[in-house]
């Protein structure tokens, strides 16, 4: 019979060991972390009471600052917390949740700035058909295609983690 060790757990050992380090970087990365919650809050806010907010290009904007908050929270909290505690541990299943929001929220960024583009293409090369082209349901279907993206891109390494989590 061979010997199985199954990893529970992964200990994480962060930017350093000496404490006045772990203090300044909490405080550093909870500024970066509040400024870009606030910062993305108020881009959203500010598309929602604009009446550009129908136009496709402001659309895409509140889809690329909503999934920027959730590709930060995904992993931000944790690494913040852990600068305090003494024990940084994160269990396996954790460890994968991560993997998986951050490849889903970094994929649909990517995508939807990649829509982005195509919509100020579309802007500049056809100006005269843009409204035309970019309607409600082609951004809709944009959107949606990018999120679809996210998920062929994440779900394989969920369902990985998954059945490494069962052996």
């Amino acid at each position: 019979m061979e010997s199985q060790s199954n990893v529970s757990e992964f200990i994480l050992l962060g930017l350093s060991s000496d404490q006045n380090v772990q203090t300044f970087c909490f405080v550093l990365f909870l500024l970066c972390y509040v400024a870009l919650l606030v910062g993305n809050l108020l881009i959203l806010i500010s598309i929602r009471c604009s009446p550009l907010f129908h136009q496709p290009m402001y659309y895409f904007l509140s889809h690329l600052s909503s999934m920027d908050i959730c590709y930060t929270s995904s992993v931000t909290p944790k690494l913040i917390a852990d600068l305090l505690v003494g024990r940084k541990t994160i269990s396996y299943g954790n460890c994968m949740l991560q993997v998986f929001c951050m490849h889903f929220f970094g994929i649909i960024e990517v995508l939807i700035l990649t829509v982005m583009a195509f919509d100020r293409c579309v802007a500049i090369c056809r100006p005269l058909h843009y409204m035309i082209i970019m309607n409600r349901m082609r951004c809709n279907l944009l959107a949606s295609a990018a999120w679809a993206g996210g998920a062929v891109h994440s779900f394989p390494l969920f369902s990985m983690g998954i059945y490494h989590l069962r052996c």
